[in-house]
């Protein structure tokens, strides 16, 4: 009973703390510019299921904090469900004045906008986030300099050696570590030009990344890596604060590095270049709010934060793909809704709805297998 306990407090609660955030702020997205665009919210819900606790405001909404919570959702009015799947017998039914309340009577522009906000304020998130951990924690800066080589990596393949100070790669000026590193694991297989200071004289390196396996919020990725270690001399390292105009700026920049890196996981997926055996579900997120949560308890809030902003904008940006009942599938239909001057017909929206909730339900089985599979592993290579 113990051990249970203790996993709850370990694994679910942060889990479930850092999933209400991400989901909170998501729905909140699609909840202010619906009101802003004269759209009554019948409800904002956060989680599925029967209610734990619930109120409703004085514009009409009902705010719910519901069972299950592992997501949640905005029901506008009009709506027949959470995944605003249009229910247009009913809204036919309604008087003029509260027909033009609906989200159904908005012209496409208004419910485009409405959609876009959800992924946007993930976004947003992170972006809040990465600016507020640069401002008031700063960030370790690496020299670029080789501490160790990993025997039998394709560092030590190319010719790198211990105390080798990295100056450029194809040309591009290096001037940290982690520079490095974001260059080198975006080119896995591509031969890369090294420029490096090796004993006072500058030497040319040719090396080619090698793929390998990172775990990340959203499962493991295969990325670029050649099996340097950066140099922890103190020399080698420094420390930087930003002003909250450089922390903006470099949280845009940190956002479209994990967008990046998102977009390409997923575009390998699509092509085949990537394994869908690394997805990660809800067990192997938790797996790792709990490994943040723990780390928070020894070295400050920032790694917890840190993980935080990567998922709001996964999640932003998986909402994004043109996949029926998300919020991309809504608005791939109403980009052909524009186009064509009128709407698809309910049976062909329906239709794909349901297709749209079978591939989520889907890859939400197959991506908890992969949990599961994993936790199975771990424990038999334990025993």
């Amino acid at each position: 009973m113990l051990d249970l306990l203790t996993t709850f407090a370990t694994y679910v609660i942060p889990f479930v703390f850092i999933l209400t955030i991400v989901v909170f702020v998501h729905e909140f997205g699609h909840f202010i510019v619906g009101r802003w665009c004269g759209v009554q919210v019948d409800a904002f819900s956060i989680g599925f299921g029967p209610e734990l606790w619930a109120r409703t405001d004085r514009y009409g909404t009902r705010w719910r904090i519901a069972a299950i919570p592992l997501g949640g959702y905005v029901k506008f009015h009009g709506d027949a469900n959470g995944a605003s799947l249009p229910d247009p017998d009913a809204v036919e039914a309604m008087p003029a004045a509260e027909r033009d309340v609906t989200f159904a009577a908005q012209t496409v522009w208004k419910r485009a906008a409405i959609v876009f906000a959800g992924p946007f304020a993930n976004f947003v998130l992170a972006i809040a986030i990465f600016a507020g951990i640069f401002n008031f924690y700063g960030r370790t800066i690496l020299a670029p300099r080789v501490g160790s080589v990993v025997e039998g990596g394709a560092g030590a393949a190319a010719g790198f050696l211990p105390g080798d100070l990295v100056l450029s790669i194809d040309g591009a000026p290096i001037d940290a570590f982690s520079k490095m590193q974001e260059m080198v694991s975006v080119s896995a297989d591509s031969k890369l030009v090294f420029v490096v200071r090796r004993a006072g004289q500058d030497v040319t390196i040719l090396a080619t990344p090698a793929w390998r396996e990172v775990e990340s919020p959203a499962g493991k990725m295969r990325i670029g890596m050649l099996g340097l270690k950066a140099s922890t001399q103190a020399s080698d390292v420094r420390e930087e604060r930003y002003g909250p105009l450089e922390s903006v700026r470099l949280a845009f920049s940190e956002t479209w590095q994990v967008v990046y890196r998102t977009g390409s996981y997923l575009g390998g997926l699509v092509s085949g270049r990537e394994s869908a055996d690394q997805l990660s579900g809800p067990i192997g997120i938790a797996r790792i709010s709990g490994k943040m949560a723990q780390a928070a308890t020894k070295v400050g809030l920032a790694p917890f934060l840190n993980l935080i902003a990567i998922l709001s904008v996964s999640i932003g940006l998986l909402n994004l793909m043109p996949v029926p009942m998300l919020d991309g599938g809504h608005l791939l239909f109403f980009s052909i809704e524009a186009i064509r001057g009128q709407a698809l017909n309910e049976r062909a929206q329906e239709f794909a709805f349901r297709v749209g909730l079978a591939m989520v339900g889907v890859l939400m089985i197959f991506s908890t297998y992969n949990d599961i599979a994993r936790l199975i592993h771990r424990f038999a290579g334990a025993s």
